[in-house]
């Protein structure tokens, strides 16, 4: 298996991309090869300030050009043949690598895929699942971010996936499907919200209705959907929950020697509950819907995070999921 990793993606590249790449390559044991895309001259001088890497099974693909995270994507895309992302993209099409990592500009990185990948048939649109840690373990947040203005439709289809997803790379039979809206009976939310309420009851999902923004965290269900403009908030405001619950803890506690004694005897669960809600632990996203496997990384990612990003590349690819979204879109639409 070989996995190309945008070495010049991120608000950290190439340094901290190169160094997720190489730990990543350290503990692969022989399961994959680490693809670095991106200028040769570049990655090379990084790959220099690492030791024993001799054995790793790591190559470069030089890329001329790189898109900045602040272009536009249409146009860098278009005017950037040679960028990292583009390179990437176009080694998965031809089958020389097996996956795509990258931490760089996400609309560059989603129009690449679709341009160059195009999408598994019977999706009408792709969507990006983030893993969401709650009380009872994780639930997959889908969409994102990808899709902004979405019909009903594109919404069931988000459930399919997000389901697929969780069942093959998770293991979770069956999971339980909620549809993000502002209360739980049938009759409440916009138009968008109570026809894809009729579609999923009547689907094979495994539907339990209307599930409200406090139930995300409580894990009442395994898949959240929802649109990409309301899933893309519920994400940035999750994301800011660790930095603040751990300020918030540092402020309290430093303020008493009794609290500060009793802190230090809860070091291991407050490093426990800190990996849990971590979002460097879940490595980066899937674009799922694409004819490709395509992971999608914060912009700011450290090392770990990247390494964690294509260990996940790994197994969607090894899970074979895009196959399982193939085969149930296919009976989908045969219905």
């Amino acid at each position: 298996m070989r996995i190309a990793l945008d070495a010049m993606g991120g608000d950290f590249a190439p340094t901290a991309i190169v160094h997720g790449g190489v730990e990543a390559a350290r503990i692969a044991q022989d399961r994959f090869e680490v693809v670095l895309v991106g200028d040769k001259n570049t990655i090379e001088t990084e790959l220099e300030r690492h030791f024993r890497i001799q054995d790793l099974k790591i190559s470069i693909v030089h890329a001329s050009e790189k898109i900045e995270m602040n272009e536009s994507p249409t146009a860098a895309l278009k005017k950037k043949k040679d960028s990292s992302i583009n390179v990437a993209t176009r080694l998965h099409k031809d089958g020389q690598v097996d996956a795509i990592v990258s931490a760089g500009n996400t609309g560059a990185v989603m129009a690449s895929a679709l341009l160059g990948l195009g999408r598994i048939p019977g999706v009408s649109r792709p969507a990006i699942g983030t893993f969401m840690p709650n009380m009872e373990g994780v639930s997959l947040l889908i969409d994102s971010g990808a899709n902004i203005d979405c019909k009903p439709q594109h919404l069931l289809g988000f459930g399919i996936m997000g389901s697929i997803f969780l069942e093959s790379l998770l293991g979770i039979e069956n999971p339980r499907v909620g549809l993000l809206n502002i209360g739980e009976e049938p009759n409440k939310g916009n138009e968008l919200t109570l026809q894809t309420y009729e579609l999923m009851a009547k689907s094979r999902l495994n539907f339990i209705g209307n599930i409200e923004g406090r139930d995300v965290l409580k894990g009442v269900t395994e898949v959240v959907v929802c649109d990409g403009f309301v899933g893309n908030i519920v994400l940035k405001f999750a994301e800011s929950l660790n930095s603040a619950f751990s300020l918030s803890l540092k402020r309290n506690i430093g303020k008493r020697i009794l609290a500060n004694i009793g802190a230090f005897l809860l070091i291991p669960a407050f490093k426990r509950t800190k990996q849990i809600f971590d979002w460097e632990e879940y490595g980066g996203v899937p674009l799922l819907g694409v004819n490709g496997v395509v992971i999608i990384c914060h912009g700011k990612s450290s090392p770990k995070a990247i390494k964690n990003a294509i260990t996940e590349a790994e197994k969607i690819v090894q899970e074979k999921v895009n196959d399982s979204i193939r085969t149930e879109m296919n009976s989908l639409q045969g219905e």
